[in-house]
């Protein structure tokens, strides 16, 4: 299994709406409301680094109202 967290900038007051939006992707096992430089931090646990590209790169960024992603694998 691969773990990573992706860390979402979102326009101004959609982070609510796309929380709930990213909580849906399959593969996604949280997804939170932060404070700070980023609006979301969302938890990922999929079968490879293909998923998460997948996820990040494709499911995430075409929601509409984010700004920016950043994605991070755990290494153990």
């Amino acid at each position: 299994m691969v773990v990573a967290y992706v860390m979402v900038k979102a326009h101004t007051g959609e982070a609510g709406r796309l929380r709930d939006d990213i909580a849906a992707i399959d593969g996604v096992v949280s997804a939170h409301i932060v404070a700070g430089d980023i609006d979301i931090i969302t938890k990922v646990d999929v079968e490879s680094p293909a998923d998460v590209k997948d996820i990040a790169a494709d499911a995430i960024q075409a929601l509409d109202g984010v700004e920016d992603t950043h994605t991070y694998i755990a290494m153990g």
